[in-house]
């Protein structure tokens, strides 16, 4: 069993970036600026977002933290939207969920500039990607996507199971997998809160991606041996062992599964940095790329 270092992985990605930053300025070229959009005082996403910051500093992006009250309205978050959109120095942005629950998150996904969208939320870029057309790519499937091409893993062929159908992983990971490329190549199922005998898919699975957001959902009795397992989830449980009075899970019980994988992505330290060393790659295409 071989455990896939999202850490490790995230940190070469970033290296990666910064020597081509300093080409960039090297160049008296633009250097990528990131922007995050942060509404209210979500403690999950103060520290998500502030480590999209950290890693901007790291391999020299510029970056801007936007920070909106809880009690901004709808409208007048459009209209920040809109400013963003206008403003050249700004390559690309997130506005980060969840919203309050006063203002509609499809709405301002819909107002983002398709080409400053590095989340790759919006149904411009969403329907790019299933015409496999140049577009920013959601950063969570790609990064999964990445973990699997730089662990060398053979996907053509497999059978790939997918437990979750969000629009923000499920469905596009799915299209991902059964693109004709490598990694790709896969047999796709789909499956979700209402299949019926999900054990029978899940343990048929060469490749199993969870994102179902069940803190340990899947057990060992659902995985095959010598399966490669994904998990997306992420959770805290109160322990009264550790300091801080809570543990992060994923979706997988990993214990009980790793034992059984070739294969498989822990928490944390798996897909979270990879989406954000994503993010950090789409923002840099921002710059360079025009679509």
């Amino acid at each position: 069993m071989k455990v896939i270092d999202g850490k490790a992985m995230a940190e070469e990605i970033r290296n990666e970036l910064k020597k081509e930053v300093e080409i960039l300025k090297k160049e008296g070229k633009k250097v990528p600026h990131l922007a995050a959009v942060l509404v209210g005082n979500n403690p999950a996403s103060e520290t998500y977002v502030n480590a999209k910051v950290k890693a901007c500093a790291e391999v020299g992006f510029g970056s801007s933290l936007i920070k909106l009250p809880e009690t901004i309205t709808e409208s007048e978050l459009l209209e920040k939207v809109k400013e963003i959109n206008n403003n050249p120095e700004i390559d690309g942005y997130i506005v980060q969920l969840p919203l309050p629950s006063h203002i509609n998150e499809q709405k301002v996904t819909m107002a983002i500039s398709p080409k400053k969208d590095v989340d790759g939320f919006h149904p411009e870029n969403l329907g790019r990607m299933v015409l496999n057309l140049p577009c920013f790519l959601p950063a969570t499937p790609a990064g999964m996507v990445e973990m699997l091409r730089r662990s060398n893993i053979d996907t053509t062929g497999k059978h790939c199971v997918v437990v979750g159908r969000s629009h923000i992983v499920g469905s596009p990971i799915s299209i991902l997998m059964a693109r004709n490329s490598n990694p790709g190549n896969c047999t796709v199922t789909i499956t979700h809160s209402r299949t019926k005998n999900l054990e029978e898919y899940t343990k048929s699975a060469d490749i199993l991606m969870v994102a179902i957001g069940k803190p340990e959902f899947i057990t060992a009795k659902h995985v095959k041996e010598g399966a490669v397992v994904i998990d997306v989830g992420i959770h805290r449980i109160e322990d009264a062992s550790k300091k801080s009075g809570f543990r992060l899970v994923g979706d997988v019980k990993y214990d009980e599964v790793a034992p059984k994988c070739s294969y498989i992505s822990p928490v944390p330290g798996g897909v979270g940095p990879m989406t954000i060393a994503t993010l950090m790659s789409n923002t840099l295409s921002a710059v360079k790329i025009s679509f």
